[in-house]
């Protein structure tokens, strides 16, 4: 997304903060690809210890197990051609009074998930950040999200072998807290977004050399399987799904949930071990920004409205750039997930992923204008540089479990983003925790997680600060402890806590440009239903 006006904002919190909200992944997302499994191929290694370890948001469901999603989770719809029709014993709904067992003749799944979450802010915070500059930054807030998924497959369908179909969509409700009250970098959740009834992915998926090779084109949300770690995914801050640089640095936080974006994604599995990854995707799937960084197309009020010009998500933006992402993953240890070669390959399960990314569209440099004199100290139209570039790795290891088949299990995560810090806001961000698998005895299916995430603001927005003699932001910190409970086989329940230190960088209170805004404690419930 664009870094929102960073030259002309006169409260620069509520232009960060309308940024970060248009990413959403939060830890999201939405596997929606993973409502169905590959049959035959060995897991990899944190597919392995996920059966122990878990992750906190239901829709994270595994894609396959190169993509190292999570398979556990309550409401997770497994097909195979080895049975006649989709497990169902982790739905509300059940059969559906012989539905879905009418549907899977036909190689259609039909899944239903359902999120509500509350929040509210004890703490610190800013006023409404959606225009009026009005209201508390303490205060509770609510959102929901129903996302109904059709999957086909088209061997069962028409005997074309390997080949899938994906559309889904999305019915969001409620508000955001972290528009309403904070002034964040990243959503305190993932799911947030605004208020809408739309498409969100349509694609066709094609396997080659007996699914080594898999092909993906259509209507994607990125955030499901590159720049993602599988232990992250526990949490509920956005930031632990699409991190913090890509979804403050990009044009509409990139191609992430809710935002899904025309794309087409290669992988290549040459073995259990290695996986490649590229995809090439529109950089900007809301376009809701016009050439300069001084005028918006679309809401004035809002100028990262995901409603404005396409609330339907079915206008798909293909004129600002493209961002062109690869990812390589290794996998230590990995478990097939047979309880046999668990037991003979008792070795700790771990991930490794390298990638990057570049954008090649233009962006506002936020040191120097036009002229190549300082934006801050002169004003002016700022310069604008060609393409955006980040690296990242990520680490997702068990660390810890009695024994092979036991259900108590200590896992470790650890991202880090770094990019240029010209044209961008955050330069480098870390994020790190600790996972619990069944922390309390008969308690085989929760999980406890402590999480902590670090964003740097670039030097450039630095200087820009600087120059303007406002507050000079610097790192937002955010800490997160969270509960997954999972109550019954189609429900979890989540209390989640979450406490954000320097909110965007220590930059000033609208209320009082000369203070910053306050460090936050924000409560929140959040539960997933499977239909």
């Amino acid at each position: 997304m664009r870094p929102c006006e960073l030259t002309s904002r006169r409260i620069p919190a509520v232009c960060v903060t309308r940024l970060s909200r248009r990413v959403c992944e939060g830890i999201f997302f939405w596997g929606i690809g993973g409502f169905i499994s590959v049959a035959g191929q060995a897991q990899t290694a944190i597919a392995g210890g996920q059966a122990h370890l878990g992750a906190s948001t239901p829709f994270l469901a595994q894609i396959d197990p190169a993509t190292v999603r999570d398979s556990w989770q309550a409401g997770a719809i497994t097909t195979s051609h080895s049975q006649d029709t989709p497990s169902a014993d982790g739905s509300l709904l059940g059969n559906m009074g012989g539905l879905r067992p009418w549907l899977a003749r036909y190689g259609l799944t039909l899944s239903i998930q359902d999120v509500n979450e509350l929040w509210g802010n004890a703490t610190g915070g800013i006023g409404s950040t959606n225009g009026d500059g009005k209201g508390s930054g303490t205060g509770p807030s609510y959102i929901g999200i129903t996302m109904p998924t059709l999957m086909a497959d088209l061997e069962r369908m028409i005997g074309l072998k390997g080949a899938t179909i994906n559309i889904s969509a999305l019915q969001i409700r409620g508000r955001a807290v972290t528009q309403d009250h904070l002034g964040n970098f990243n959503p305190i959740s993932g799911f947030e977004a605004d208020r809408s009834t739309r498409l969100f992915e349509l694609w066709y998926q094609q396997s080659f050399l007996r699914g080594a090779l898999d092909v993906k084109i259509g209507q994607q949300d990125l955030d499901t399987e590159f720049l993602i770690s599988d232990y992250a995914s526990l949490y509920l801050n956005a930031n632990f799904g699409w991190p913090m640089g890509p979804s403050v640095n990009l044009y509409a936080g990139g191609p992430s949930w809710p935002l899904a974006a025309p794309a087409i994604r290669l992988r290549y599995r040459p073995g259990e071990k290695y996986t490649f990854m590229f995809a090439a995707a529109d950089d900007n799937p809301s376009g809701n920004q016009d050439s300069s960084v001084f005028g918006v197309t679309g809401n004035p009020a809002d100028p990262t409205s995901q409603t404005i010009r396409d609330g339907s998500g079915t206008q798909f933006n293909m004129g600002t750039g493209a961002l062109l992402i690869t990812e390589i993953q290794y996998a230590f240890n990995p478990q097939s997930g047979d309880s046999g070669r668990a037991a003979s390959h008792p070795g700790l399960s771990g991930v490794y992923k390298l990638g990057g990314y570049y954008d090649t569209a233009r962006f506002p440099d936020y040191r120097y204008n036009t002229q190549g004199l300082s934006l801050g100290a002169d004003g002016g139209t700022p310069r604008w540089d060609r393409g955006n570039w980040l690296i990242y790795g990520i680490i997702d290891q068990l660390i810890w479990r009695p024994s092979p088949d036991a259900s108590r299990a200590l896992g470790l995560f650890v991202r880090a983003t770094g990019n240029s810090g010209d044209r961008n806001i955050i330069s480098f961000a870390i994020d790190a925790g600790l996972n619990l698998k069944a922390p309390f005895s008969g308690r085989t299916n929760d999980t406890l997680g402590l999480g902590w995430g670090i964003g740097r603001v670039t030097s450039g927005v630095r200087a820009y600060d600087r120059a303007r003699g406002a507050l000079v932001q610097g790192n937002e910190n955010h800490f997160e402890l969270t509960y997954q409970a999972q109550i019954t086989p189609w429900m979890v329940v989540q209390p989640d806590f979450q406490y954000v230190l320097n909110p965007s960088g220590g930059t000033g209170d609208p209320s009082c440009p000369t203070h910053r805004i306050g460090n936050e404690s924000v409560f929140g419930l959040h539960t997933n239903v499977n239909f």
